[in-house]
């Protein structure tokens, strides 16, 4: 009683606020137009274009459509007479999903979590089987699967123990959605036990291993690599900060003010997280006195142009192959860090804040292998940050030795696509 109770009163307020979050949307939109493209979608009206029956993979973002990669080409091997349907829920999510599988799959947003929506969604699809990753937990919607006996799979879950504190507060909501899976495939022991704590099923919990060491470069990759390292002129040290969030520039760019002191030939790449920071990144390179190169324009880094901002999509990845040193974003505040292995598929040296919480696990590998350069947190960040890229810009052994051990650490881990298809066969033929 208590748990549908719970429940009854999620659906109500979400669909309550349904109409808030749809404003939201649209005030977002107002300098980022394709937030307000497809809402139709965001109500579970999908295009009656959209095949029932098959596989849905819920991948939020960027960053999970990337991760999941492998693991939906499998899919799409595996299962090639069944329609694959992936739903994401940001517009450059949406986008990195046509651009890696086009037709290959299906693609719509995920609707809002409200009872009318979601039960759309599902009325059009009729899916065997929906697949959520890491933290993905939509109460109502797994609900809802549950009741049409669709199959639930969590594939690389992750609870770290700040979320899990956070989750607690709700365990009146999370713990009957976590029981609700059939299958939940964690990252790390760590994980699993937090699941377990949770309320999860101890039959239905076991451990995989992480899908995001099972990126591998393509041609696509090589392509664009070549394609961004012909437009830069000269030989150059280069220092590439990855995924930046608001504070990580300013931090970069007083750096890198103290490496230009010693190597006035520098190069900064900046890849900002979010494409609706892109102008605004830019504004900040410039009022700090440099003469920045945004990458849409296509023309070529100059000896002139000491920092060069990536206002592109699906860029990244490519654009690290470019860099002597890389950076990640989102480790010197509360955002906890972005994937450190990207730039590790390049054996490049990696240099992270002191806030690694999101790869907790991923970060204690990687030092324990000498793979990957921390920094503690202290009030003279951009010093430390500019001594330790310029000691990898001298020191190339020490900077290929970093690079090569987070490539072992890489190599050493892959698996987890395998066995999370395996988890995913058993499941619907059970």
């Amino acid at each position: 009683m208590r748990n549908f109770l719970a429940l009854f009163f999620y659906r109500l307020l979400f669909l309550l606020l349904t109409p808030v979050l749809l404003l939201v949307l649209l005030i977002r939109s107002i300098n980022h137009p394709e937030y307000r493209q497809r809402l139709t979608e965001r109500l579970g009206l999908t295009s009656k274009k959209m095949k029932s029956g098959g596989i849905i993979v819920h991948a939020a973002s960027v960053g999970e459509v990337i991760a999941l990669k492998p693991f939906i080409t499998q899919l799409i091997t595996e299962y090639p007479n069944e329609n694959i349907t992936v739903t994401t829920f940001t517009p450059t999510g949406s986008a990195q999903v046509t651009k890696l599988f086009g037709k290959q799959v299906q693609h719509c947003y995920l609707p809002l979590d409200n009872i009318v929506s979601t039960q759309l969604f599902l009325r059009r699809l009729k899916p065997q089987a929906m697949i959520f990753m890491e933290t993905e937990l939509w109460p109502n919607l797994i609900a809802q699967c549950q009741a049409k006996n669709i199959k639930l799979m969590l594939v690389n879950g992750r609870l770290s123990d700040n979320s899990m504190r956070s989750y607690q507060k709700l365990n009146w909501l999370i713990t009957p959605a976590i029981q609700r899976f059939d299958s939940i495939l964690t990252q790390s022991q760590v994980n699993q036990d937090n699941y377990l704590a949770m309320g999860a099923n101890t039959e239905r919990c076991q451990l995989s291993g992480n899908l995001k060491f099972d990126m591998s470069l393509n041609d696509d990759v090589a392509a664009k690599q070549a394609e961004l390292e012909n437009l830069i002129t000269e030989q150059r040290n280069v220092w590439l900060i990855a995924s930046t969030h608001p504070g990580d520039e300013a931090l970069a760019l007083a750096a890198f003010e103290q490496v230009k002191q010693q190597d006035q030939t520098a190069l900064l790449i900046i890849v900002p997280r979010h494409p609706e920071r892109f102008e605004q990144v830019v504004k900040l390179a410039q009022d700090a006195g440099n003469k920045v190169l945004k990458r849409s324009h296509k023309h070529p880094v100059t000896r002139d142009t000491n920092i060069w901002v990536i206002d592109t999509l699906g860029e990244l990845l490519p654009a690290c192959a470019l860099a002597d040193v890389v950076t990640m974003g989102g480790s010197f505040n509360e955002i906890g860090g972005h994937n450190p292995l990207e730039p590790a598929l390049f054996q490049k040296p990696v240099i992270v804040g002191p806030n690694m919480s999101n790869f907790k696990e991923i970060l204690g590998q990687l030092i324990s292998a000498q793979a990957i350069v921390q920094i503690a947190e202290n009030d003279a960040m951009p010093h430390a940050l500019a001594t330790e890229v310029l000691g990898l810009f001298s020191d190339s052994t020490a900077a290929q030795l970093l690079g090569k051990n987070a490539y072992q650490v890489v190599q050493a881990n892959q698996g987890a696509t395998q066995r999370s298809l395996t988890a995913l066969r058993q499941l619907i033929e059970a």
